[in-house]
């Protein structure tokens, strides 16, 4: 169980290490800001780059080797289309929105809901994958134990901590309406979902917020941890590129459709979540 422990917490702490890197290496502009690239312009460059987050789903490096369901799947889609893939974890979710509307990425891919907040500023992708949104929360100690969360309902007045931007926080608040009561929201903009997760673990904070597949990874070494309380129903997932980057959308579109029915895309789906 310990060594299970360290592994996770050393994927804790490559994330945050890689964070502070990238937020230190100095980056070279390779078109100015506000400036969105279409299809076009991509392929004249020979680089497709993309933001995700780190994450044992998504992204995440383990020795010298970088993997994840979202990296495979750009990689895959820049293989097949003749590019590079240029692909930096971004662990806000508002820095990966700000880093589409100024031209740094051309992709965010990383599974995002499709609320209609998004749908205002964004294109999305058809659907990549089916998750939901679940509360992450430690173990009830005994019957009595007030932190421990049974149901929606119990989450009146509880706080609630998820990454800042999230697209979680618009059902958060629209469950808070359902419930009759307040929930409160802190938003986290330094950590990411894995974070957030071990924060909880740990005692640090009692309630947390994310993706159930992250969740789940999560639990795998973390057993003190309890997900069973959904936030939201299941939905579906998508990836987003500008609005001013319809050619795009329409490529990505294509090659998802073809490549969801290959045995390419079933064998990575299942490497990350383990099953059809």
């Amino acid at each position: 169980m310990k060594s299970t422990v360290k592994k996770y917490l050393k994927y804790l702490w490559i994330g945050i290490i890689c964070f502070v890197a990238l937020l230190l290496w100095p980056q070279k502009k390779e078109k100015p800001d506000g400036q969105p690239r279409d299809w076009s312009e991509i392929v004249a460059s020979g680089v497709i780059r993309a933001a995700t987050e780190y994450n044992s789903i998504s992204f995440y490096v383990d020795s010298d080797t970088i993997s994840g369901f979202h990296y495979e799947l750009i990689e895959a889609f820049a293989r097949d289309k003749g590019l590079e893939a240029k692909v930096t974890p971004v662990m806000s979710f508002n820095e990966r929105l700000k880093g589409l509307e100024d031209g740094r990425y051309d992709v965010i891919a990383y599974g995002i809901l499709a609320t209609s907040e998004l749908k205002d500023s964004l294109l999305l992708t058809s659907p990549i994958i089916l998750s939901k949104q679940v509360l992450v929360q430690r173990k009830a100690t005994s019957e009595e134990d007030s932190l421990f969360i049974k149901s929606q309902l119990d989450l009146a007045g509880k706080t609630l901590h998820v990454v800042k931007g999230s697209p979680s926080i618009l059902r958060i608040r629209n469950l808070s309406n359902e419930i009759g009561d307040t929930i409160y929201i802190d938003e986290i903009e330094k950590y990411g979902s894995e974070q957030l997760i071990a924060l909880v673990a740990h005692g640090d904070i009692d309630y947390a917020v994310c993706d159930e597949s992250i969740a789940r990874s999560a639990v795998d070494s973390l057993p003190q941890l309890d997900i069973n309380t959904a936030i939201s129903f299941t939905q579906f997932y998508s990836w987003g590129v500008s609005k001013q980057s319809p050619v795009l959308l329409d490529s990505l579109n294509a090659w998802l459709s073809g490549f969801r029915e290959g045995k390419d895309y079933k064998m990575i789906y299942r490497k990350y979540y383990g099953k059809n």
